[in-house]
């Protein structure tokens, strides 16, 4: 009876110990944690920007004269040659000897820009042949294995600037044109001594109307802008990139254009502009900045309702890869000799891991070695966790 006695004695003695030690035992750390990922990765640099058009015209008065009420708003839809304003004579002296002097002379100026700006639309046109067979020859070599992809590219992107090139000069020929025919006008009722001859202002360009400074009836000086005109489906998008940034950004680089109020936009770099400014952030730090222009690569009816000056977010994709391995940045830290680690979870413990980054997105790491797919890390660990503390995925409600 005794030793049956002393055997209770010794397992309530023992459970007690136990609930003891189980009682002051470390409690495993609740963490949040995630799933190391195998997929497509993009590392991008992320800044706001605006909308612009690639051209827009400004018609203003070619002398001192009384305007017409203006009967055109903003948005309206213009054709190349269409009257937008009509300007009438206020002043005798604007048929004298001397005006009619500096009016020949402008009209024989705006022959000579016309004759200069036809003769860059032949070279745009010879450059855009030259670059359709040098086109031509890199698509055959590179059929045959003889030339890389990216020259192939290279020629493709060069054809499709001689065409933007070409109709710049295009647009740029029709402009000297009308402005020959405003000079023309000019001269015509001077010669016939006819002051009251109304003098029609014509649009240069199809598009919409953009502004309309003046819009009733004044007698306005010579240079006075009147309205200005633009095609709204030729647009740009200007970022302002840091200067460490905008290195990465070389021309015919990918660019996501998101946040404008619609789906994402495809687009490429056309230029990296080569002067940088200074410009004061939020927080009051001093930044150089430089202006990256973005061309808008999809059809216009993909972002017809975007407009000129619209506030945009470029995402300017600077790295690629189809297949791989990835892990929140949230959950990398810099170990003590430099190199970045995670704490991965095994066995319900924190392990640590060195980690070898091929590339660091917004959001998403690529990780080279170190961890594999289908492992559980720990996002933004707490300052208890350590390697080899016990830790415990927290539930999400």
């Amino acid at each position: 009876m005794m030793k049956r006695g002393l055997v209770i004695t010794a397992v309530a003695a023992a459970a007690v110990i136990g609930a003891i030690g189980w009682a002051f035992a470390p409690r495993p750390l609740e963490v949040e944690t995630a799933r190391v990922w195998r997929g497509r990765f993009e590392q991008s640099i992320e800044e706001d920007g605006r909308t612009r058009l690639r051209e827009r015209y400004t018609i203003s008065a070619p002398a001192a004269a009384r305007l017409a009420r203006i009967r055109l708003r903003e948005g309206d839809p213009v054709h190349a040659g269409d009257v937008v304003a009509q300007l009438t004579p206020v002043m005798p002296s604007m048929v004298d000897e001397r005006s009619l002097r500096e009016a020949n002379a402008r009209l024989k100026a705006a022959e000579a820009a016309v004759t200069g700006a036809t003769a860059r639309v032949d070279r745009a046109r010879i450059s855009q042949e030259e670059a359709r067979f040098e086109l031509q020859r890199t698509e055959k070599l590179a059929r045959d294995g003889f030339v890389s992809a990216s020259r192939f590219d290279s020629a493709r992107l060069a054809l499709d600037g001689t065409r933007r090139e070409l109709e710049a000069s295009l647009a740029a020929r029709e402009v000297a044109a009308q402005e020959r025919a405003q000079a023309a006008a000019m001269v015509q009722p001077a010669a016939r001594n006819d002051p009251g001859t109304p003098l029609p202002l014509r649009a240069p360009v199809s598009g919409v109307v953009l502004r309309v400074p003046i819009l009733s009836e004044a007698t306005v000086a010579a240079g006075t802008a009147l309205l200005e005109v633009g095609d709204p489906s030729q647009l740009e998008v200007v970022v302002e990139m840091l200067t460490q940034d905008a290195v990465l950004a070389k021309p015919g680089t990918r660019v996501v254009v998101e946040r404008w109020g619609g789906p994402s936009v495809e687009g490429r770099v056309r230029r990296v502009e080569p002067a940088a400014f200074t410009k004061v952030s939020a927080l009051g730090v001093e930044e150089q900045r430089v202006n990256v222009i973005v061309d808008l690569s999809q059809s216009p009816e993909a972002w017809a309702a975007v407009g000129d000056g619209f506030r945009v977010t470029a995402r300017v994709i600077t790295a690629t890869a189809d297949d791989a391995v990835q892990v929140p940045v949230g959950a990398l830290f810099p170990a003590e000799d430099g190199v970045m680690a995670a704490f991965a979870v095994e066995a319900g413990r924190a392990v640590l891991r060195p980690l070898e980054l091929s590339g660091r997105g917004n959001t998403m790491a690529w990780v080279r070695a170190g961890l594999q797919p289908g492992e559980l890390v720990i996002v933004y660990p707490p300052p208890g966790v350590a390697d080899g503390r016990r830790v415990r995925a927290r539930q999400n409600p």
